[in-house]
């Protein structure tokens, strides 16, 4: 999802190459049965020793990395990568709860962003070959687990050129639960733990519907083996209309669009779709990124990447010693880019096992974007049936991002009509400083994370560890500070050089 196009991609040579490829009819990525891609292979095959540049300390936790085929037929397989509990920070690991985090696009990599960018062990350093230890990391409290779907994103792949052409968000949703499946029977020590579903952005479609079918294969089981407690979702699409409004009124709010685009986007685009934009809306649309200028939609107040955008598409179509964590990098993204298309950071992560790939990793995939099929207009039906099932839901908003921005979330869990149980009031970390805004609905839990974006654990990483550790626990926010260190803004810290 995005929001200026006048960025250059470094996707686009690949996504060429990925075109020519369907178009000779040719097969795509890997072979059908890749190593490690049956659910009966045993988990220890998958274990991933170490990463090219990885610190030599602070490295107190397993990995596991490889393929699950959701499709025999079809030779469609998913890539996975967990990161376990940080035996340094878990008090039990072999009990803590399994996370899995889902990133959208729809067509983006959950490794390439979630772990790579926001909540995973490392991030990548400037030189896209050593990695840093994200000290604000999700595995300090729990085992987090990485998927990249539907196929054509990140490493997963197909042997059907055609499924390409054809993912959506149903045939996303059954993938992705076939491979919950297999997986659970891969590393049966996960069956029964507390489980639970995460992302952001696009992942507003994939983290209900994919909790949807857990939850209803679960219905009349006693001891459920995928064991779901609840889901999170940040930034997330919800509800077309209401996403659409609240879009609009954020960036007139914040002075980025002139008064007439305001007042013709409200007339013309809440009836439009989000990923089928209706060309009436489209040129308001435009517009409306014309005005903004040269910005990173994804986080107004900080300045966007000098290199550009590796989701500039997005943008366009869519409505040593051991090293610690620098302050935020727009461009990060490159960084990654060019790590994970290193091939020993390949062969390391069990990745791309016959080196068959022809075009370079990306870390969203144009083709997946630009041919989406269906894309339900709201998930506010899945989240009262969710919340009428005891499960526990949260949101969370960035407050600075424009793609998916809070009024427009505030709009859509308006429309739920829920009671409201504690209204809306300032959170703490430290008495010095408001983390975010906060209140809870009956069954439902909204926090909204003060100067983050789009990616909330990106911009913000320990308020986002902490917002974590609240919904594990099934606190709400703090109105009081507790013991935490000073918050200081992306302006405020210097990166290490």
């Amino acid at each position: 999802m995005s929001s200026s196009g006048q960025y250059s991609s470094p996707r686009r040579a690949a996504t060429a190459t990925l075109l020519l490829a369907l178009a000779a009819g040719s097969f795509l990525l890997l072979p059908a049965l890749a190593r490690g891609s049956s659910s009966s292979s045993s988990f220890e095959e998958d274990r991933i020793s170490a990463l090219p540049g990885q610190p030599n300390d602070g490295v107190a936790f397993d990995m596991y990395g490889g393929y699950v085929t959701v499709d025999e037929h079809a030779g469609r397989a998913f890539y996975y990568w967990l990161q376990e509990a940080d035996r340094g920070e878990v008090e039990d690991p072999d009990t803590a709860p399994l996370l899995l985090w889902l990133n959208g696009g729809p067509g983006c990599s959950s490794v390439g962003y979630g772990a790579m960018e926001e909540l995973g062990a490392f991030r990548v350093h400037t030189d896209g070959h050593r990695l840093l230890l994200n000290e604000y990391a999700w595995n300090k409290v729990a085992n987090v687990l990485f998927l990249d779907a539907p196929a054509g994103a990140g490493f997963s792949y197909s042997n059907t050129s055609s499924d390409l052409l054809v993912a959506g968000d149903i045939s996303t949703a059954h993938d992705s639960y076939t491979f919950l499946v297999k997986w659970f029977e891969r590393f049966p020590q996960y069956k029964y733990r507390d489980f639970y579903i995460a992302g952001e952005s696009y992942g507003g479609h994939y983290v209900p519907q994919l909790s949807q079918l857990v939850y209803r294969n679960n219905i009349g089981v006693e001891k459920p083996v995928i064991n779901l407690k609840g889901f999170m979702v940040g930034n997330g699409l919800t509800d077309d209309r209401a996403d659409m409004v609240g879009m609009f009124e954020f960036w007139w709010h914040h002075g980025l669009i002139a008064d007439e685009t305001l007042d013709t986007g409200l007339k013309v685009c809440p009836g439009s779709s989000f990923i089928h934009v209706t060309p009436e809306c489209r040129k308001i649309w435009d517009k409306a990124l014309e005005e903004q200028g040269h910005i990173d939609g994804y986080s107004i107040y900080t300045p966007p990447c000098d290199k550009g955008s590796p989701y500039a598409h997005r943008l366009q179509s869519r409505p040593h010693p051991l090293m610690m964590l620098p302050a935020y990098d727009p461009c990060t993204a490159f960084y990654s880019t060019k790590y994970l298309n290193l091939p020993e950071v390949q062969t390391a992560m069990h990745a791309n096992v016959s080196g068959s790939m022809e075009y370079p990793w990306v870390v969203c995939s144009n083709l997946l974007f630009d041919n989406w099929t269906d894309a339900a207009t709201s998930m506010l039906p899945i989240y009262r049936e969710l919340i009428e099932g005891g499960l526990k839901v949260w949101v969370f908003s960035g407050d600075t991002d424009t793609v998916v921005p809070l009024s427009a979330t505030r709009r859509s869990l308006a429309a739920l009509s829920l009671p409201v149980k504690t209204s809306w009031y300032p959170w703490y970390m430290v008495s010095t400083e408001v983390g975010g805004w906060t209140m809870e609905y009956e069954g439902l839990t909204y926090v909204t994370v003060r100067g983050a974006g789009h990616e909330v654990p990106l911009h913000r990483p320990e308020q986002a560890l902490f917002l974590l550790k609240q919904f594990l626990k099934g606190e709400p926010m703090p109105a009081e500070a507790k013991n935490a260190s000073l918050i200081l803004l992306p302006s405020e810290n210097k990166a290490p050089s």
